[in-house]
């Protein structure tokens, strides 16, 4: 059986850190969630994070924030999704 996936490396922590401005908003400055309803984002594994992104793109995720995450994740590249991915998870893990 063969299963695809996106590419997951390749993601520039530098980049990532200039596209995360929208993602703040929720998620916060260095990847501390603003309110409980919003996942952390710092130190999380960056394949989980691009695996994620990419779902939400599609629409295989639902329930929660999902409409909201859709709808901002339409928009982004697989590198985008790289670089961000990559910048959330050379972030300190938060205790």
């Amino acid at each position: 059986m063969l299963i695809t996936s996106p590419a997951l490396a390749g993601g520039n922590v530098t980049d990532g850190q200039s596209k995360s401005a929208s993602c703040a908003a929720c998620h916060g400055v260095a990847g501390k969630a603003v309110n409980s309803i919003y996942p952390n984002l710092a130190g999380q594994n960056a394949d989980y994070l691009a695996l994620s992104l990419h779902a939400y793109k599609k629409g295989e995720r639902s329930g929660g924030q999902a409409g909201i995450m859709q709808a901002f994740s339409s928009s982004l590249s697989d590198q985008d999704i790289s670089d961000l991915a990559a910048y959330y998870a050379s972030l300190t893990p938060l205790k």
